[in-house]
């Protein structure tokens, strides 16, 4: 069973890689993942740590619980399944929050606070504006929700649909970049941080500069590519269909992105996780809301959380629960740690190497199961390269292929960009911006950084399966 539940994997991540083509949504194929792999670890029972000698835990168990009749079931649901259900629902609790407060500001038209003021025609400026935007945008967001709030400003400003696809496509690169910098920033920073791995401070110092420069190289270089001025006759009209005042627009659009900037001032006041803070001011935009429409007609109730809350997008949730169960289903066997093991002898534990292959990968599956598993084979202390770097590497490498990101998949789907056209025209300028930010990187902690990375490594210890 225990090769069993690595074939299954290979072929769960395969289906879920091959959602458009299969035409199968890829939650479904995550939470059958996720499900069946503890089906596995069970059937397999204790004899499968014989194999990874990751039975450490189990012996543990059997000592503080000598009365319990199926100690190897009640190991897997009372203590491993409940712990990793406890990490996941953290994660999920966020991003549940963080989506309804992001839905919320573009029910009220939020964002056309900030994009109605953009007005120039001309291409290589309207770019520069646009990415930067794009990069700010998502890393006080998250590169998924900045990636169709700017998809939506593309159709307004660019008429032509071959501009658009290009455009779309540089806005996918800088939704990436911008949210590998921030603990708020995408989904896989969101990971590291809530897990401990990283604190606020040390990806944004550490993160920031590479980010730029990842975004930045291929702009410089699209500058000489894209010429020419945007037909701004062609422009569709402004949508008037809003129905609530100017001034509970500019309401709720402070008060949703000061609720998401809060979240990480919260963590270091507080001491307590990020979803208490993302629903503490889910909390008060709710009231807030409630107060606005209490004597609003029944139509008018869309505006308030309550109405919010059914046109989250679930099956997006229910596809992280999935995919989460099915790492932590690996990691609990001790697949992750045998490999942890491989990836050390193979790389002589260069760490920059382990995550810059990470990085690329994730280009090619996605980044939340990649993510996943290197937090379940390593041990580091917080702030330690690996994770910090690691932060970089899977939010930028998300930008090789279309299909690497969720900004990317959201893009394609909205704009359905061809994916062998982001491979020509896309991926070479990602390539490049993705190596340079990474270069800038590894040379930052080594001459800025070298003290605290010479102190992190003298502490690093690899969990080993024997």
């Amino acid at each position: 069973m225990f090769y069993v539940m690595i074939i299954l994997f290979v072929i769960g991540y395969l289906c879920i890689a091959l959602e458009h083509p299969l035409k199968v949504n890829k939650a479904a194929f995550a939470l059958f993942l996720g499900v069946t792999m503890w089906v596995l670890y069970v059937i397999a029972g204790e004899g499968i740590f014989d194999i990874t000698g990751y039975g450490a835990g189990f012996e543990e168990f059997k000592l503080e619980h000598p009365d319990s009749v199926h100690p190897f079931i009640d190991f897997l649901t009372t203590h491993e399944l409940i712990h990793h259900l406890g990490d996941i629902a953290e994660i999920l609790f966020y991003l549940m929050g963080a989506m309804t407060v992001v839905e919320l500001i573009d029910t009220y038209q939020g964002f056309s606070i900030i994009t109605d003021h953009i007005k120039t025609t001309n291409k290589v400026k309207l770019l520069w504006i646009l990415s930067f935007i794009t990069f700010f945008f998502s890393a006080i967001l998250d590169n998924l929700t900045t990636a169709i709030v700017m998809v939506t400003l593309l159709r307004k400003l660019i008429p032509d649909k071959h501009d658009r696809w290009f455009f779309g496509g540089m806005v996918i690169l800088a939704a990436n970049s911008g949210g590998a910098w921030s603990p708020i920033g995408d989904v896989t920073t969101i990971m590291l941080w809530v897990a401990g791995k990283v604190s606020t401070g040390a990806v944004m110092t550490h993160a920031l500069i590479p980010s730029l420069v990842s975004m930045i190289i291929p702009l410089i270089i699209v500058s000489f590519v894209e010429r020419g001025e945007i037909d701004a006759s062609q422009r569709p009209k402004e949508d008037k269909s809003l129905k609530v005042p100017a001034w509970q627009r500019n309401l709720i659009f402070f008060m949703g992105v000061a609720a998401l900037v809060f979240v990480p001032v919260f963590k270091i006041l507080t001491h307590l996780k990020p979803y208490m803070g993302i629903m503490l001011g889910l909390s008060i935009l709710w009231i807030t809301t409630e107060i606005l429409h209490k004597t609003s007609q029944d139509e008018n109730r869309r505006y308030t959380i309550s109405g919010v809350l059914t046109r989250i997008d679930l099956p997006t949730i229910l596809f992280f629960l999935g995919i989460l169960l099915a790492v932590a289903g690996l990691q609990s066997a001790g697949h992750l740690s045998m490999l942890a093991v491989g990836m050390d002898s193979l790389f002589h534990g260069n760490y920059y190497l382990v995550d810059t292959v990470i990085g690329m990968l994730s280009s090619i599956v996605d980044n939340v199961p990649l993510v996943a598993g290197v937090m379940g084979m390593y041990e580091f202390p917080m702030d330690h390269t690996l994770w910090v770097y690691l932060s970089y590497c899977a939010g930028t490498g998300g930008s090789l292929l279309i299909i690497g990101s969720a900004a990317g998949v959201a893009v394609m789907g909205m704009e359905k960009i061809d994916f062998v056209w982001y491979l020509k025209k896309i991926t070479p300028y990602a390539l490049l911006g993705y190596l340079a930010g990474a270069g800038v990187y590894v040379l930052m902690d080594k001459f800025i950084f070298a003290a605290d990375a010479v102190e992190q490594l003298s502490q690093a210890t690899a969990v080993m399966p024997f």
